[in-house]
């Protein structure tokens, strides 16, 4: 009925899910739609103005989409629930909006992922960026009313390692830069009748079957690990905030053979009884909760940021490193081939986007212990997905901001702070030309607590503080996020 292909992840996910008590499942609906209503409330955002939400999840999980569609309705929303674009003119490679299924060919995805070079040329761009724009004037008023999207992720798969056949479409130079300026324009188009300082979301992920023998036992932690104590982790990251609005830079050091060593420049504070620099994320937009993050500095972002492997969209990259230079990126690499420039290649289509070089526009310091221990008890820290990896560790994303096309629309941590850090030296770029200030990605890259030496805050005149040594929080107020991470 659903037109996808099933799989039998798909049918053990919905067994499962079957199987589980009436409550326990109610309560990851209610948390999944709880985060997207607090969303709305922490970043000043009318949610009774919008009338539509869509939510975007991996089939197998209908049980709780039945009682989640219950949740958004009784807030006032519609639910739009729609198949995920198949068609190479509106799929985006790493993407997918709406509902999917397992894929019953990997590779074959990835061999096709770039179809579009058959006929992407300045042409195409332009008539495409014509037609959405009709589209979304005819339907204006059902985009003014639409709240943004619920997703649903899963995790567990195991790792695909493409290979890059020569057969495969691939887009040339001038069509990347085509690409890139498609995504822009769109984003653009999209911002113009469905306003960024209107809207949310919020993203949960599970484990699926495929994780192994422990799949249960996994799934139990996940619904635990995504309903912890806000209050509690609200004041811990509080006292990380204190520290680092004293600072002027923050810096991160990898241990053994991670060689990660940066320097993240800080926005300076004008009044540091009303501003702060660092967000301090609970569980609203991004479940699990677990992180302080901020929009850097460019001018004075420097070094290197390296990882053993990460997760990001379908593919795990392997001894991902990249180097900085006043926030921008310089050189990139990852050992996935044994050609380096395959492994060049695939960072700057699934990373870059196919951009030149993109800012570092978020730096973040994961406090959620708890999500790492269950990962290394059962063993699954690369099967993980960015959204709760991000939450293990520092963490840092390339491309927009965290308030991309929402720059000016004030937001307040629970103390009543205002967060000052929304821009950098890229995105107020839009008060002169929108399309130099924008590159429509957001790609977080984690470093593990393993593979994590130091974090320090350093002030203008040279203090440093550790919030982080060995891979363990010093800071006081901190010390009961290093109680999960004792077994170890």
């Amino acid at each position: 009925y659903f037109g996808e292909y099933i799989s039998e992840s798909e049918l053990k996910t919905a067994g499962f899910l079957n199987s589980l008590p009436e409550e326990t499942v109610r309560l990851m609906a209610d948390t999944y739609t709880e985060g997207y209503r607090k969303g709305f409330e922490v970043m000043g955002r009318d949610l009774k103005k919008k009338g539509a939400v869509q939510i975007r999840y991996e089939l197998g999980f209908e049980r709780m989409v039945k009682y989640a569609m219950e949740n958004f309705e009784k807030l006032g929303l519609k639910v739009i629930l729609c198949r995920a674009a198949v068609w190479t003119v509106n799929t985006n490679a790493g993407r997918k909006s709406g509902y999917y299924s397992t894929s019953p060919n990997r590779q074959y995805d990835y061999d096709h992922r770039y179809d579009d070079a058959l006929y992407l040329n300045k042409a195409f761009k332009d008539r495409k960026a014509a037609v959405l724009k009709v589209a979304y004037e005819t339907y204006k008023e059902q985009a003014a009313a639409f709240a943004g999207p619920a997703v649903l992720e899963t995790f567990g798969k195991e790792g695909f390692e493409p290979v890059n056949k020569p057969e495969a479409n691939r887009l040339d130079a001038r069509q990347e830069k085509l690409s890139a300026e498609m995504s822009n324009e769109t984003s653009r188009i999209l911002n113009q009748y469905v306003p960024g300082d209107e809207t949310s979301f919020t993203i949960i992920a599970f484990p699926v079957p495929e994780i192994g023998e422990d799949f249960e036992k996994i799934f139990e932690e996940t619904i635990a690990i995504n309903t912890l104590d806000y209050e509690k982790y609200k004041a811990i990251q509080q006292a990380v905030i204190d520290v680092l609005d004293e600072a002027d830079y923050v810096e991160v050091t990898g241990k053994g053979n991670n060689r990660t060593h940066l320097k993240v420049a800080l926005h300076p504070l004008a009044d540091k009884n009303k501003e702060t620099k660092f967000e301090n994320c609970v569980a609203d937009v991004n479940i699990p909760l677990g992180e302080v993050f901020t929009s850097p500095r460019l001018m004075g972002t420097e070094g290197t940021l390296a990882v053993s492997t990460v997760y990001i969209t379908d593919f795990q990259f392997k001894d991902l490193v990249m180097t900085f230079e006043n926030g921008m990126i310089k050189d990139y690499s990852c050992s996935n081939f044994e050609n380096p420039e395959e492994g060049k290649a695939l960072v700057k289509q699934v990373i870059l986007k196919n951009h030149d070089t993109l800012p570092m526009g978020e730096f973040a310091i994961g406090t959620n212990t708890t999500a790492y221990a269950m990962a290394r008890k059962f063993g699954i820290l690369d099967k993980l997905p960015i959204l709760i990896v991000e939450k293990m560790g520092p963490h840092f994303a390339v491309g927009d901001t965290c308030y991309s096309w929402a720059e000016e629309s004030p937001v307040y941590n629970p103390n009543g702070k205002e967060i000052i850090a929304r821009d950098n030296e890229v995105s107020v770029l839009r008060k002169e030309d929108v399309s130099k200030a924008y590159f429509s990605c957001h790609t977080d890259i984690t470093i593990p607590y393993a593979e994590l030496d130091k974090i320090e805050a350093v002030t203008a005149l040279g203090e440093r503080v550790l919030i982080i040594d060995d891979g363990r929080f010093v800071l006081k107020g901190t010390e009961e996020l290093n109680v999960p991470l004792s077994g170890l």
